[in-house]
């Protein structure tokens, strides 16, 4: 058992599944003391178990981070009978897939309310007893949807856009103050979302060849994976990483388009000719002049 966050008492939100629940796992793993977190008891009560019979430490406080009052009581529990939070992971997040001109006006809120929102009374709620013991580390759970966007998902990517400003706000704010806040942006990760993909994809072979042709490493990411980075950013190994916004994709932001269906010849384009101040390409088109 790796000793990284040993005597760090560690929230994360959202702990009652996917990569939450892998979070709150290998935090426990690096010694700390896990507040498991979830609005429901059925999901986060087990995780907590789990961890403990495993020889961690953890204890579950049901919260629905898009409720103030019950933000604020999860985080005196913590202050309570824990000493304060010394790490904040806000994980917990809600999403849908659904044509902008079907948004109702509550729908926006609902993932405003959690997703933006619950981040923020997570952060304004933990922070005094960061500062109190001195020192803190906040991870923001965020996505690839950060860097890039897709049709269907205005309320998520404007949430997660709003998450990333806030860190590097917050990041430069408190950074004097021994506080440190970065983004996790995960890509395409083998939890329920690629559950449901797959379950709405008419041919599950095709689903496939589509996802290894947009990421470029071939394969959806797992949890455990995106665990292993929250460990490190939480970790003292991270100690001069401050307002970042760390990308775990497979490379799938880093791709220009999807990848060719087949494999291409090479593209091998001709000596390009200067004749009176301009360039003419391989296929005899003017392109701009440029010094030799």
């Amino acid at each position: 058992m790796g000793m990284r966050l040993k005597g760090k008492v560690a929230i994360v939100t959202g702990a009652g599944a996917g990569i939450g629940k892998c979070i709150a796992i290998a935090f426990a793993r690096e010694g700390a003391q896990v507040i498991v977190s979830s609005r429901r008891a059925e999901n986060g009560n087990p995780v907590a178990d789990g961890i403990r019979i495993a020889g961690g430490q953890a204890h579950f406080i049901r919260c629905d981070v898009s409720e103030e009052e019950e933000v604020k009581a999860l985080t005196a529990e913590v202050d309570r009978n824990f000493g304060g939070a010394d790490i904040l992971v806000n994980n917990a997040g809600v999403n849908f897939v659904k044509p902008f001109l079907e948004v109702a006006p509550q729908d926006w809120d609902r993932v405003m309310r959690t997703d933006l929102r619950g981040t923020y009374l997570c952060t304004w709620f933990s922070l005094p007893g960061m500062l109190k013991k001195g020192a803190g580390s906040i991870i923001n759970i965020t996505s690839v949807h950060t860097m890039a966007c897709l049709p269907g998902a205005a309320p998520y990517d404007a949430a997660k856009w709003g998450v990333v400003g806030f860190t590097k706000s917050l990041a430069v704010e408190m950074a004097s103050r021994n506080i440190r806040v970065n983004a996790l942006s995960p890509g395409l990760i083998d939890t329920q979302i690629w559950q449901d993909i797959q379950a709405a994809a008419p041919d599950l072979a095709a689903c496939h060849r589509y996802w290894q042709n947009n990421i470029p490493m071939g394969r959806v990411g797992t949890a455990g994976e995106i665990a292993s980075v929250a460990v490190f950013l939480a970790s003292e190994e991270a100690a001069y990483i401050t307002g970042s916004n760390l990308v775990a994709d497979g490379g799938m932001t880093s791709q220009l388009i999807s990848q060719e269906p087949y494999d291409s010849s090479s593209l091998e384009g001709r000596e390009r000719q200067i004749q009176d101040g301009q360039t003419t390409g391989p296929l005899g088109q003017t392109v701009g002049a440029y010094p030799n």
